[in-house]
C-alpha cells in the first residue's frame, strides 16, 4: 500500500476529514465520504495556494469563503443576524461559485427560488445589494499575502425594480393604538409605546442600553446616547429624547437587567410567590410570533413594527412640527446636523415629542386608511365625511 496523504483523518460516522497546515494556511473540512474524496479536496487547495506563492496568482475562493469572512470582520454589526439569515438563503445557489463566476446569470436561480417562495422585491434585492456589498469589499479592500485583491473586477448587480411593488407605509390611528397595546404581551407592549413616543427603529430599542443613559435634570428626562454602530448608516452616534410618556417607561423597567433596558423573562402563572425560573433576558427581535398574533387580533392585517415609526412621522407633521425638529427625532440625514446635541436641542426634541404624547383629537388618517375603509365599506366612492377637529392649544 502506498503512503497515505498527510492531514487526512478518520471523521465521526465513517466520515473523513482533512486537517492540514502548509504555508501558514489551515485546510480544514468535514464530512467526505471517502478517504479519496478528502485527499482530492485537499489536493486542489493546495495546488490552488501553491500557485499564489510561487507563481504569484491569484488565490480562487468560493464565495461561502467571502461570505465567512465577511461574517468574522462584522460579527458586532447591529444587522449581522439579517444579513446571517440572507446569506444562508444564498448558499444553495451560489456558495460553491468562486468569486469570478458570480454575475446576474448565476444569480438569477436565487432570484427565481425567492419570488417563487413569495418573497417581494425588496426583500430579494437585500439579499443581491448584500452579494453586490460583498464581493465590492472582495474587488477593492481584501488581500491576501501577497497584496492581490481577492477579486479582480466586481460586476455589476442588477437589483429588481420596485415599482408596483414595495409595500406603501401603513401608520396607524389613535383608535389603532388603543387595540393593538393591550392585545400585546406586556414587554412588547411597552416597547411598542416607547416607540411611538420616540420614533426610533425597533432594532434600537431592541438593544438599548443603561450605559447610553444621560440624565437631563433641567427637565426631569433621560437621553440615550446611541452609539454609531447601532445607527443604521454608521455615519455618528445619535441622541434619543424621551417625552414624560417615554421616560415613564424608562423607570417602570429600571432594575431589571444590569445592562439592557428592555428584557423579558417567563412569568410564574402557579406558586407566583417563588422566584422566577428564569431570568431576564434581552429581546432579540419585536417581529415575532407574539406580534404577529396581536396584530391579527386587533384586525391590523401586515401591520409592520416599522409602520409604528412611520405613525410618529405622521404625528409630528400634524402637530406642525417644523421639519428640521422631525429630522432630528426620526435620526434621517441633512446637510446642516451637528455633531454634537445642545442642552437647547434637547428641549426643543422634547418639547416636539410631548405633543404626539396622546390623542389630540387630530384628524390621523391617511389616504391609504381612506382607500381601506372603503374597500371595507364595499367600494362606495362617495367622499368620506370629514370628523370636526377639536380645538388645541
Amino acid at each position: 500500500m502506498g503512503r497515505k496523504t498527510a492531514g487526512i483523518y478518520p471523521g465521526d460516522q465513517g466520515t473523513w476529514q482533512v486537517d492540514k497546515y502548509w504555508k501558514g494556511t489551515r485546510f480544514r473540512q468535514r464530512g467526505f465520504r471517502s478517504f479519496e474524496e478528502a485527499e482530492g479536496w485537499l489536493i486542489r487547495q493546495l495546488e490552488s495556494k501553491r500557485t499564489v506563492v510561487v507563481h504569484g496568482e491569484r488565490q480562487q475562493r468560493t464565495f461561502e469563503q467571502a461570505a465567512a469572512h465577511y461574517l468574522l470582520a462584522n460579527q458586532d454589526k447591529p444587522s449581522i443576524e439579517t444579513e446571517t439569515y440572507l446569506l444562508q438563503s444564498l448558499m444553495p445557489q451560489i456558495g460553491n461559485l468562486l468569486l469570478p463566476q458570480i454575475h446576474d446569470g448565476t444569480l438569477a436561480p436565487y432570484v427565481s427560488a425567492r419570488l417563487k417562495a413569495g418573497r417581494k422585491h425588496k426583500t430579494v434585492n437585500l439579499g443581491l445589494g448584500l452579494v453586490r456589498h460583498i464581493l465590492n469589499l472582495a474587488a477593492k479592500s481584501w488581500r491576501d499575502e501577497g497584496g492581490l485583491t481577492w477579486l479582480e473586477h466586481a460586476p455589476a448587480i442588477t437589483l429588481l425594480p420596485l415599482n408596483g411593488h414595495q409595500r406603501e407605509p401603513r401608520p396607524i390611528t389613535w383608535a389603532e393604538q388603543r387595540a393593538l397595546l393591550p392585545a400585546l404581551p406586556a414587554h412588547l407592549a411597552r416597547m411598542a409605546l416607547f416607540k411611538l413616543n420616540t420614533g426610533v427603529r425597533d432594532d434600537v430599542v431592541c438593544s438599548l442600553q443603561w450605559d447610553w443613559e444621560v440624565k437631563v435634570p433641567e427637565l426631569g428626562i433621560s437621553v440615550f446616547v446611541v452609539p454609531r454602530e447601532h445607527v443604521k448608516g454608521r455615519r455618528q452616534p445619535r441622541v434619543l429624547v424621551c417625552n414624560s410618556v417615554a421616560q415613564s417607561i424608562i423607570e417602570s423597567v429600571r432594575g431589571q437587567h444590569e445592562d439592557f433596558v428592555f428584557v423579558y423573562r417567563r412569568e410564574r402563572v402557579k406558586n407566583v410567590d417563588e422566584a422566577p425560573l428564569m431570568d431576564y433576558r434581552p429581546i432579540q427581535a419585536m417581529n415575532n410570533t407574539a406580534w404577529q398574533t396581536a396584530r391579527k387580533k386587533a384586525g391590523l392585517g401586515d401591520l409592520h413594527v416599522h409602520d409604528l415609526r412611520h405613525t410618529v412621522g405622521m404625528r409630528l407633521r400634524e402637530a406642525a412640527i417644523q421639519e428640521s425638529t422631525i429630522t432630528d427625532i426620526l435620526w434621517h440625514s441633512r446637510p446642516t446636523m451637528t455633531h454634537h446635541y445642545t442642552v437647547a436641542q434637547v428641549v426643543e426634541i422634547h418639547a416636539a415629542l410631548e405633543k404626539i404624547k396622546d390623542d389630540s383629537g387630530r384628524w390621523n388618517i391617511s389616504l391609504a386608511m381612506l382607500k381601506r375603509e372603503q374597500e371595507a365599506a364595499g367600494g362606495d366612492a362617495s367622499p368620506p365625511k370629514v370628523p370636526q377637529q377639536r380645538k388645541t392649544g
